[in-house]
């Protein structure tokens, strides 16, 4: 009996705990990426590749004496990437530099050639033993679509792609893939933000998803815009 008003005392506070205002729920887990492989899939260099999805804007700066400079930030407007054009020699060349202005990629277009190639060294070289990777644009032609197909330098024969891409560059709306299959590891989207709106459709964005090289993805968007520029569409 002297026990009772205890064990009242004891729920009606349990009660009250209950009827206080609850605490918020955890915050849900980020969606799961639509793209992207398991093992990261280094083209440049492995810390290039990162686990989580790599949201990139690119710019492109022209001036009346020249083109094909680019600017490529991240999520909080960080530069990642610069791109440098050249026009000191035959060849039609570009140089990605990372934040520090070091060389990460020298792009050189094939001057001969039967198809639209580009050329990706290692740095600021034009060896071919830096050489990384190969760029093609398909023969097909398919009007207001581009497709390309890449292959890394250990691939010499160039009978199965390592990487392709596919899509408009002129909608901004392209997609790479592993391999020549529909792994998809990279998309590139109209940026629809007051900064595109003004700077119109030379400022996109690109999603890398995990374990991409995003170094990688970024020359093959640079490519692309080297394609779309020389067919003038």
């Amino acid at each position: 009996m002297h026990n009772t008003p205890h064990s009242h005392v004891a729920t009606s506070t349990g009660d009250r705990s209950l009827m206080a205002a609850p605490l918020p729920l955890p915050a849900p887990p980020p969606p799961e990426p639509t793209g992207g492989i398991i093992v990261p899939a280094p083209v440049v260099a492995p810390h290039f590749c990162a686990p989580y999805v790599v949201q990139l804007s690119v710019k492109e700066r022209f001036t009346i004496l020249k083109e094909g400079d680019f600017t490529i930030t991240d999520t909080n407007g960080a530069v990642v990437i610069t791109v440098k054009g050249s026009y000191l020699s035959i060849h039609n060349n570009r140089l990605l530099l990372d934040a520090n202005g070091n060389p990460l990629l020298t792009l050189r277009e094939k001057v001969i050639s039967m198809h639209n190639t580009w050329e990706a060294y290692r740095g600021d070289s034009s060896k071919s033993s830096d050489l990384l990777f190969t760029a093609k644009k398909s023969s097909i032609i398919q009007p207001f679509k581009t497709e390309m197909y890449i292959y890394l330098a250990s691939n010499t024969s160039h009978e199965v792609c390592d990487f392709k891409m596919n899509g408009s560059f002129k909608e901004r709306a392209c997609s790479f893939y592993l391999g020549d299959s529909n792994i998809l590891i990279a998309q590139m989207h109209r940026q629809h933000t007051a900064k595109s709106t003004v700077l119109g459709r030379d400022y996109y964005g690109v999603t890398v998803f995990p374990n991409a090289d995003y170094v990688f993805i970024s020359a093959l968007v640079v490519i692309l815009q080297e394609l779309h520029t020389d067919k003038n569409d």
